[in-house]
């Protein structure tokens, strides 16, 4: 059936964090316009902290996304410390690695097991799958659970996590803990493969030539590293705001980036495709046959990178736990009180980047660039193609693709609201 004119709306999209809508306009069996509209009412948090004490506003920061606080706690932490020369302690910082491995394990679980896999098997919800996978089932909880139990070792809880701080950690893991945490994450291993395995045997394919770019770190930790570009640029962290251009969306509630003036992507596929050198050893031998499909174009490999990601996680976590003896150490504290610092690190989602301005003690500036929205151009691009290879399947053809496309990049619309532009003085 050829599709000469039409209008697809699709209201509310399901299985995604956030609120968003999707508008597809096709004229003469030409697509003619996508607007991918994000919802989410902007709630001002960089205008909300200006004027609030540095030490708390990572806290603050953190309610932008319950799924993504620890990711918002950690940036703005980081924002806080290169402000005011605060250099963390070895164990914080393994502290902290471990923090965002809890993050990633429960939130790529959630995306992958809840949100991908209907879409793979069919049905419009996990829990369709009950009586069919009901095996499947429970290692989706048991490998959210375990993600939980080692933010709640590590972090105190594993949204809004009150034990990270600026400087250090309010308490340390207490050592009799220790030994279930690291067993929890041994017996989730298997199911990371078989999770894996689905994906990996996935037909999904959309090609096209993009840039990935992402924070390049010794130890795959998403933290402290260089931000590099497949293109093969290679710079600081703190320079990150000069190499990006926001694009208005007078559609949407958030704006969109470029890189260096072109469309690109943020998130498990870049970071795979450009650092998974640095994958921790027993990842890199038990995934070895999906990590040989790495660098890849396919968007639809982004669920893949997120399993993957999942098992470094776990993986550099047991290394960790097995090796450290954490002892209380004092909250490490300020050179000054004034200055400016930026922030990055990896969330879930891609590059988080927090710049802040702080004068004695308070904070005076905040900016704060999403990986969700860094993602949107890109996302509008893939669209444009997936409609375009689709406009003679009908509409219903058309509207599932471009779902799962957009889940495929896992987005967050409530974190991708947040976005202020700042005029620098």
């Amino acid at each position: 059936m050829h599709t000469h004119n039409l209008d697809i709306s699709i209201d509310k999209l399901s299985k995604i964090e956030g609120h968003a809508d999707l508008d597809i306009k096709i004229r003469d069996g030409k697509l003619e316009d996508v607007s991918l509209r994000v919802l989410e009412n902007k709630r001002f948090y960089t205008q909300a902290v200006k004027g609030k004490k540095a030490m708390g506003v990572p806290q603050l920061v953190s309610r932008i996304c319950g799924t993504c606080s620890i990711a918002h706690l950690t940036g703005c932490i980081e924002a806080v410390e290169k402000t005011l020369k605060i250099k963390p302690s070895e164990q914080t910082m393994l502290m902290r690695k471990l923090t965002m491995y809890s993050l990633m394990i429960r939130d790529h679980a959630l995306h992958l097991y809840f949100f991908v896999l209907p879409d793979i098997f069919g049905v419009d919800s996990i829990l369709d799958l009950a009586e069919k996978e009901k095996e499947l089932i429970h290692q989706a909880l048991h490998v959210k659970e375990a993600g939980n139990n080692l933010s709640n070792l590590i972090a105190g809880r594993a949204v809004h996590a009150p034990f990270e701080m600026v400087g250090g950690f309010s308490h340390i893991p207490d050592q009799k803990d220790i030994p279930a945490v690291i067993e929890e994450l041994k017996s989730i291993r298997q199911s990371v493969i078989d999770l894996s395995e689905i994906f990996f045997k996935c037909d999904w394919t959309l090609n096209r030539k993009t840039n990935f770019v992402g924070l390049v770190t010794d130890d795959f930790s998403f933290l402290e590293g260089k931000i590099h570009s497949s293109t093969g640029t290679v710079i600081e962290e703190e320079n990150y705001w000069d190499h990006l251009v926001n694009v208005v969306m007078p559609y949407s509630q958030a704006e969109g980036f470029k890189f260096e003036g072109k469309d690109f992507m943020v998130g498990a596929l870049p970071r795979i495709n450009l650092n998974k050198a640095n994958l921790h050893a027993n990842t890199q031998k038990d995934m070895k046959k999906y990590l040989d499909l790495f660098p890849s174009e396919n968007v639809y490999h982004n669920n893949l990178a997120q399993a993957i990601e999942i098992m470094h996680s776990i993986d550099h976590s047991i290394e960790i736990l097995e090796n450290t003896t954490f002892k209380k150490e004092a909250i490490v504290k300020a050179d000054t009180q004034t200055g400016k610092g930026v922030g990055v690190i990896e969330a879930p989602r891609g590059t988080l980047y927090y710049w802040l301005r702080i004068d004695e003690g308070i904070v005076k500036y905040a900016n704060l660039v999403i990986p969700t929205a860094q993602n949107l151009v890109n996302m509008r691009e893939d669209l444009r193609q997936v409609v375009t290879e689709n406009i003679d399947n009908g509409e219903d053809v058309i509207r599932k693709e471009c779902e799962k496309l957009i889940r495929a990049y896992d987005p967050c619309m409530s974190c991708a609201s947040h976005f202020l532009k700042i005029h620098w003085t």
